[in-house]
Parts: C-alpha cells; structure tokens; sequence
C-alpha cells in the first residue's frame, strides 16, 4: 500500500509512517539509490528488511527527498543534505520517519510480552510508577520507545537507558509525556507524543518548548 499515515506536529516537523505490505520488486520501483545503499541492500539477508529499506527511500520521497540527500555519520546517524534533521525507524512491518527544523529522534515497537522481562535492563525512575500496573506491556513500550528515540536523537557513545535517560509519568491516553536526558554536562528535556498503530506503539520526540 502506499504511505499509511503522515502526521504533522510543531517546529516544521512531519512523521512520515509505511506499511510493508508490497513486494521487494514494487519497492524497488521508481527508486535511485547510491552505490552505497546498493551494497547496503545487497548484503541484507532477510527480505522483510530488504523490504523495509526500501520503504524507507519511499517515505524520503513522499518528504520530497531521495536516497542520494541521505548520509550517515560515522556513529550511523543518518543527516539530509539541507541542515534539516530527520531520525528512522523500522519494526516488522512499519517503517517510519521523522523530519524537522529540530532535532528530533523516532522509534516503533511491536508490543511484546517479552518487554515485561527485559524491562529491569532499561527502567530505572520509571519504576516508581510502573510497578502498581498489573501488566505494563503498553506503558514500558512507550518507555522503550521515548528512551530509544533519545538516543537516536543525542548520537553520542555512551548514553545509558536506565542511567541517563528518564521519562515522566503518563497514562496512555493522554498521547504525550515529557523526557530527561541527564549525562555528563547535558541535562535536556524532550517533549514526548505516542501512539498506537495496529499492534504497534509509534513514539517521537521534540526539544521541550518548556525546558
């Protein structure tokens, strides 16, 4: 199917979702990729990532860009041509992007039963008010999610999950949270929007516009 949802949010910034459900050869279609995103391709060995891949210069497309204003640096952050800022996200079959006048990070996640069981590794301030939900998969998602699209955003080594990055209380209608990154001499707040897509949780984030 073509482009699955676009959202627009503040700071001339647009969320950009697609829903795998072509072939590897329509993906393919229409596209120009660099040498590089070639070999990139090449070496996937799983069609479905090959497939996201591919997805993902269509979302760059529908953003009017092409594969060719895309580079990574040499943490794989990826960066536009232009200035602008733009974070990527792919899980089974979503793919998404996020482009901005800010700096901005993006992350979906499949809601998994498995995250209750790996949530100790990533979950530290949050503990306080998770612990009374009797089964949190929704909430640590979103957790998961914000945490990961922090990262995305800093692109710098070192920054812990559960050290460094923290995100308020919330409750899942609400649709937004705020967040911390607290490492070294930094210490940035984030605003923090959510939501559900199918069995999916997509989450970006935003420089606070009250830091």
């Amino acid at each position: 199917m073509p482009l699955h949802k676009t959202i627009t949010s503040r700071d001339g910034t647009t969320v950009y979702v697609w829903y795998i459900s072509e072939s590897e050869a329509w993906l393919r279609t229409g596209l120009t990729l660099k040498d590089s995103s070639i070999n990139r391709l090449f070496t996937m060995s799983s069609e479905l990532h090959r497939r996201g891949f591919l997805s993902i210069r269509h979302l760059l497309r529908a953003a009017g860009y092409t594969d060719l204003r895309l580079y990574y640096d040499e943490l794989g952050k990826p960066h536009l041509d232009d200035g602008r800022y733009i974070s990527i996200t792919h899980s089974y079959e979503f793919t998404a992007i996020i482009i901005s006048d800010a700096l901005v990070g993006i992350d979906i996640e499949k809601q998994r039963d498995k995250i209750v069981r790996i949530a100790s590794k990533f979950i530290g301030f949050e503990e306080v008010y998770l612990k009374d939900i009797a089964t949190p998969i929704k909430e640590l998602t979103v957790v998961w999610g914000a945490k990961e699209s922090m990262y995305k955003l800093y692109g710098q080594k070192g920054l812990g999950f559960k050290a460094h990055c923290m995100v308020a209380p919330f409750n899942m209608m609400q649709g937004a949270t705020v967040s911390r990154i607290v490492y070294e001499n930094d210490n940035l707040k984030f605003d923090v929007f959510f939501e559900e897509m199918q069995d999916f949780i997509l989450v970006y984030i935003l420089p606070s516009q009250n830091a």
